[in-house]
């Protein structure tokens, strides 16, 4: 028996065999992206600008306009500023104008546009919360009711309101101008879709098992959960009864219950007319009136603004 010989242990140890760099493989180039940023689109910039012309345009004449008489009204150009500019002189004669009614009218405009305002949005608030949270026979069919009337306009419901207020006796008072502007669809149908997100169930429960009534629960948890939205129907109410021009028109004769615009229109009239009081300077006064009757307006919006904003973006998002 023959036996195979072994090589020497020294041998049996593996060695490392050399390695070799290999060469990585290129890789293939790839295209560089270009830096992600705001995508500009011509047309809709040139959309935007006309937008934005086309609303500040009336703002800017006015205000170049108000610093101008009447003569220089109709002989300088009409987007810049005369030779002699006059805004306090004309801001000076529209308050003393016919022994200050201007004042008056401003002050009953704040009266008509603050006491309608903050009532129409309770009322809104009250209802939303009411269609959003509660069930009863007849709530859609009431809610379908109130989306219809958003479809109405205003002024095709004037006539009808004349009536009705002439039957009762409120024709020529202020709340010929009040009563129909607390009445807000838009503003109900607004609140309903907030309160359906803003007002969580669990919490009502936790109300109601403590033994809280519905009147306080509303007053005490759900106003102030709905505070963006009803500060929403506030502004939206206030912008609205302002600039009413329609309603008072027919429903008030005595022109120390008119609102500005109503007033601004009567001494217009008289300007055109020549009537009686009527000064050369009217005209001027009607456009330096005007801007003032806007400032108000423009002081509310910026005050309210962020709770106009966070009012829809809370309520159209749902959690």
């Amino acid at each position: 028996m023959t036996t195979t010989p072994q090589p020497p242990a020294s041998l049996m140890q593996e060695t490392p065999l050399p390695v070799t760099p290999t060469a990585k493989p290129a890789r293939a180039a790839l295209p560089r992206r270009r830096p992600r940023g705001p995508r500009r689109s011509t047309p809709l910039t040139i959309a935007m600008l006309a937008a934005l012309a086309y609303f500040l345009l009336p703002l800017f004449w006015l205000v170049i306009a108000s610093t101008k008489s009447t003569q220089d009204l109709f002989n300088s150009f009409g987007l810049w500023f005369s030779h002699a500019p006059q805004l306090l002189t004309n801001v000076r004669a529209t308050f003393t104008q016919d022994d200050g009614v201007f004042v008056h009218w401003l002050l009953n405009t704040a009266v008509y546009a603050g006491v309608s305002s903050v009532g129409a949005a309770l009322l809104a608030a009250a209802g939303g919360y009411g269609f959003a949270k509660f069930r009863f026979r007849g709530d859609r069919a009431a809610f379908n009711l109130v989306v219809g009337a958003v479809m109405v306009p205003a002024t095709a419901l004037a006539i009808p309101t004349y009536l009705l207020f002439a039957k009762a006796g409120l024709v020529n008072t202020p709340w010929a101008v009040i009563l129909p502007s607390l009445v807000n669809p838009f503003g109900l149908y607004l609140m309903r879709v907030y309160a359906e997100d803003a007002v969580p169930e669990s919490l009502l429960e936790a109300a109601r098992i403590d033994g809280a009534g519905e009147l306080r629960i509303f007053f005490r948890i759900v106003l102030r959960l709905l505070g963006p939205g009803l500060v929403t129907v506030l502004l939206f109410t206030l912008v609205a009864t302002w600039n009413n021009y329609f309603l008072p028109l027919i429903m008030l004769n005595d022109p120390n219950l008119y609102p500005i615009t109503v007033g601004l229109s009567s001494w217009a009239a008289q300007a055109q007319n020549g009537g009686s009081g009527a000064s050369s300077d009217m005209l001027a006064l009607v456009v330096t009136g005007s801007l003032i009757s806007i400032v108000p307006l423009v002081v509310a919006f910026l005050m309210l603004q962020r709770y106009w904003q966070s009012g829809l973006a809370s309520g159209g998002v749902k959690q």
